[in-house]
C-alpha cells in the first residue's frame, strides 16, 4: 500500500512540477534574475505550497509513524559542518546555474531536453561520489 502512495504522491507531484512551470529552467532562472528582468510568478507557487501543506504539517507533527510506513526518516546529524557547506553550496549554485533541482530534474525527463538528461545523469554521479566518498571515510 506504501509504494501505491508514494506513486500517488510522486505523480501529483509531477503534476504539480509541470503545471506551474518548475520544470522549464527559464521560468526558474528568470526567478533568481532579481537585478534585470524579474519573473515574480514561482512566489505564488511557494506560497500556494505552504497553504497547502503547512496545516497537515501541523495535523500530523505529533504522531510517532507516518500513516503508509513504518517510520519517520529523519537525518541524525545535528551540527554543520563543512560537508553540510560544501553540499548545500554546491546544490545552491547548481540550481542557480541550471534553473532545475532534483525533483524538477526528474519530473523534466519527460521533455527529452538534452539539457534535463545530462542534469540528471551529472546528479547521480553526485550522488555515487558522495557515497564512495562516505565509504572511503568510513575504512580509515
Amino acid at each position: 500500500m506504501s509504494k501505491i502512495i508514494s506513486l500517488l504522491c510522486g505523480i501529483i507531484f509531477g503534476i504539480g512540477l509541470t503545471v506551474s512551470q518548475m520544470i522549464n529552467p527559464a521560468k526558474i532562472l528568470g526567478f533568481f534574475k532579481i537585478f534585470g528582468y524579474w519573473d515574480p510568478s514561482l512566489i505564488f507557487v511557494i506560497i500556494g505550497a505552504l497553504i497547502i501543506s503547512s496545516p497537515f504539517f501541523h495535523l500530523f507533527k505529533n504522531n510517532n509513524k507516518p500513516i503508509f510506513y513504518e517510520k519517520f526518516s529523519y537525518s541524525q546529524n545535528e551540527e554543520i559542518n563543512k560537508k553540510l557547506i560544501i553540499g548545500s553550496s554546491l546544490f545552491g549554485a547548481g540550481w542557480g546555474l541550471a534553473g532545475l533541482c532534483p525533483g524538477p530534474a526528474i519530473a523534466s525527463l519527460a521533455l527529452l531536453n538534452l539539457n534535463s538528461v545530462s542534469f540528471v545523469i551529472f546528479m547521480f554521479i553526485g550522488f555515487y561520489l558522495v557515497k564512495l566518498s562516505d565509504l572511503t571515510t568510513q575504512a580509515r
